[in-house]
């Protein structure tokens, strides 16, 4: 599986929130609505989810392993910094 496309729209309000994200795989299929956070640690990425009936959030998209999942958020992660490079030169 290839990522071989990542589409990041910042997030322009202050929070944790930082981006969207949408990548697509293999030219075949997107996933929408990723987002990067800043956490305590760091950026992170967090899947696509909604609300259950109990409260919880859960992943409506996600990878199966803890390897997929570092490809993609180090990915998405490395287009993110690029975006918010961009976006502070684009401002002066």
């Amino acid at each position: 599986m290839q990522i071989t496309d990542v589409r990041v729209r910042k997030v322009t309000k202050e929070g944790k929130m930082k981006a969207v994200v949408s990548i697509t795989l293999d030219n075949e299929f997107v996933v929408h609505d990723i987002k990067v956070i800043e956490g305590e640690k760091g950026l992170f990425i967090a899947m696509p989810s909604r609300k259950a009936a109990d409260g919880e959030y859960r992943d409506i998209a996600h990878p199966i392993n803890s390897e997929t999942r570092e490809r993609i958020q180090s990915i998405i992660l490395e287009k993110y910094e690029i975006a918010a490079l961009e976006s502070e030169e684009a401002a002066f």
